[in-house]
């Protein structure tokens, strides 16, 4: 099952803000995500906080959207009373899970539910999550008539033994047939992989790398498959049915992709990133990870407005319960002190390639930076211009870099 929510304060049952969130608040973009928690299947490295047709417990998937659409109402009433000015959305990303279970015209209306709440920007960037096996042409084209932009397709491997092994239910060839759907549709394409499963060779990698940059997506994301406590995957390892991910394997799967990718016109922009243009990086995604301000709807879902940050009850009944009451469906949330932003600030600027400037690092921290370079993990023209920008072989280590940097070690 998904993992706990965080401890942290009470959220008030009418989701109140206070009025500091407004101070600012015109320098920051304004996105919303919709996290749709509905799954075919749960995969066995799966920690998301996903749900089968037999976890439901009552909730069904037939009101969902309905319910997403009084989160937003609530969502805009409570950003009024604090005070925030009228922003239009930039992004709006439907995650999850698979949106993609839910009929197109659910996720139309709870897109139209936001564009009525808060008006999109007319160069919004609006995008869902889909397996390859959820579509087909008139599911995208139903999307791309109502203002959707982008698709990212859960392709995660090219090789049937890793999906096997994944637990992943789409035949690979037929993700030629979805790029080539959501083009028709007028959609941009990303494609997400996964590298490192037990099993997966450095060929089979590449062959999943190299059949990715046949489709010639825009946009294309690979993470180190990671086991988390609590999954099949990870009771499958503790009982020796299947290997621990080899760390080095990965390490080297991770350099395979930037090599190809590179050579293909792809640049990276995040640690696990690339996009062929500046205008194709996920812009939802680098509103994350530069600290502006999104609402997350639905189950489980995060948000962050103005240094308060809160996350709604995790189980989609519990979730019904809170909004049919008219209740706020926030579990806990808490404010963040500025020392906790900063720290914050470097942990997630430093994996993008605009890199965190020096100025956000305390003595030891820049003192620490000389070190970094010697060691080929940071940027040394970029540090002489004071930003820090990591090289591969410091991507390969972002976590380390950062703890070197906020004196931890």
């Amino acid at each position: 099952m998904p993992s706990a929510l965080p401890i942290a304060d009470p959220a008030p049952l009418d989701g109140a803000l206070p009025a500091s969130v407004a101070e600012g608040a015109e320098g920051r973009d304004f996105g919303v995500y919709l996290h749709v928690p509905f799954c075919r299947v749960r995969c066995g490295y799966c920690d998301f906080n996903t749900y089968t047709s037999d976890e439901l417990r009552g909730a069904k998937r037939s009101d969902y959207a309905s319910q997403a659409v009084q989160e937003v109402a609530l969502a805009r009433g409570v950003m009024d009373a604090a005070g925030l000015p009228e922003r239009p959305v930039s992004t709006v990303f439907f995650g999850g899970g698979t949106p993609t279970l839910l009929p197109a015209s659910d996720l139309v209306s709870m897109f139209d539910a936001v564009r009525d709440a808060w008006r999109i920007a007319p160069d919004a960037e609006v995008t869902t999550e889909a397996n390859p096996d959820s579509v087909d042409l008139d599911y995208l084209m139903a999307l791309g008539r109502a203002g959707f932009t982008r698709v990212s397709f859960g392709m995660q491997s090219a090789v049937p033994h890793v999906l096997a092994t994944l637990e992943r239910t789409h035949d690979p060839e037929r993700v030629p047939l979805v790029v080539a759907w959501a083009r028709e549709a007028g959609l941009d394409v990303s494609l997400d992989l996964i590298y490192g499963t037990p099993g997966e060779s450095l060929d089979d990698w590449r062959r999943s790398l190299e059949h990715a940059i046949a489709q010639a997506p825009d946009h294309l994301s690979a993470y180190s498959l990671i086991v988390e406590d609590g999954t099949k995957l990870a009771r499958q390892i503790r009982r020796g049915e299947v290997a621990q991910p080899d760390e080095d394997l990965q390490a080297d799967m991770y350099e395979l992709a930037d090599e190809l990718l590179g050579a293909a016109g792809f640049d990276w922009y995040e640690v696990s990133n690339w996009a062929t243009t500046d205008a194709h990086r996920s812009r939802h995604n680098l509103a994350y990870w530069r600290g502006h301000d999104w609402w997350g709807v639905g189950p489980g879902a995060h948000s962050h407005v103005g240094g308060v940050r809160w996350w709604n009850v995790k189980h989609p009944a519990a979730y019904a319960d809170r909004i049919m009451a008219g209740h706020s469906p926030a579990a806990g949330r808490e404010t963040l002190d500025q020392e906790t932003r900063r720290v914050e600030r470097v942990l997630l600027q430093l994996r993008i390639r605009e890199g965190i400037s020096a100025g956000e690092l305390g003595p030891q921290g820049r003192t620490a930076v000389a070190g970094l370079i010697a060691d080929g993990l940071v940027e040394g023209a970029s540090a002489v211009r004071g930003t820090i920008v990591l090289t591969r072989n410091g991507r390969l280590l972002a976590d380390a870099v950062v703890r070197r940097l906020l004196d931890e070690g």
